[in-house]
């Protein structure tokens, strides 16, 4: 799986999981350079292929009351500042087809949220950037279908795709992640394992989506040793007080432990 293609990746001759790590939500300039440079030393030091996450809007939340972000402009200035200060690539999720253009003045990877993989439009002008297109996979679609989405991109010319599984619907309130899937969408394009939120616990009675993130070691550990290509972690220094997803982040003073025994696993996984 080649990652060169991406401005700024790192640690790309190693033969280790790429990791796409950060915020929910870009909540202020100060909050995203402190974790930018937490894990940027982490994954310096432990010579992982890193891209900072955060979105620089949030539109599908349960409340109409929800934080949505801190204006669009502003929130991809401060990705392009975290860009530039740590000399790494960036993601952010995009959800109308006129973010696409708008965001790819600022960031490097273009995210399809899950809920949206299936619509035409938004995938093809996400691909039409020419930009590394990340294609959430639906939480009610099957591994199989993952390869339209993936040709909706590639006929467009670009082959700079990945899938990221972020679990299947379980009843109501719950998903799953069915491993099997993982070979099944490495053959369409190189796929990732989104940890944190294959632990949400959506549609809850207050609105608010809770979490299981005591299970984020363990779902990583399950991810690397299925033959993920890279991981997604959403991460915070104080989770229980971030505007968005904190019931199932990471706490940033974890990261480099799980790292740690993710490398070593990743390393008995491909001798």
């Amino acid at each position: 799986m080649k990652l060169s293609n991406i401005p700024k990746i790192k640690h790309t001759d190693g033969n280790n999981f790429f990791l796409l790590a950060g915020p929910c939500a870009i909540e202020g300039e100060e909050m995203a350079l402190r974790i930018a440079e937490e894990i940027v030393s982490i994954t310096d030091k432990l010579k992982i292929p890193y891209v900072f996450k955060g979105s620089f809007k949030k539109a599908n939340r349960s409340r109409i009351d929800s934080f949505t972000g801190i204006g669009d402009e502003k929130a991809l200035k401060i990705l392009r500042k975290v860009s530039e200060t740590f000399d790494v690539p960036t993601v952010t999720d995009i959800h109308v087809n006129e973010d696409a253009a708008m965001a790819a003045e600022y960031v490097d990877v273009l995210q399809i949220p899950a809920f949206l993989v299936r619509q035409t439009d938004l995938v093809v002008a996400a691909a039409e950037t020419g930009k590394v297109v990340n294609l959430k996979k639906g939480q009610f679609m099957s591994p199989e279908a993952m390869k339209h989405a993936v040709t909706k991109v590639t006929d467009t010319g670009n082959e700079n795709v990945w899938i990221t599984d972020r679990g299947t619907m379980f009843g109501y309130q719950d998903l799953i992640v069915d491993f099997r899937g993982i070979p099944t969408m490495k053959s369409y394009a190189p796929t990732v394992l989104d940890v944190t939120h294959s632990l949400q616990q959506p549609n809850q009675s207050n609105g608010v989506t809770g979490g299981r993130p005591e299970l984020i070691g363990t779902m990583a550990k399950a991810g690397i040793a299925a033959g993920v290509d890279g991981l997604f972690i959403e991460t915070h220094f104080d989770p229980k007080n971030a505007k968005s997803d904190g019931a199932n982040m990471l706490d940033l003073s974890l990261l480099e432990g799980l790292l740690t025994k993710l490398v070593a696993i990743r390393k008995v996984v491909i001798e």
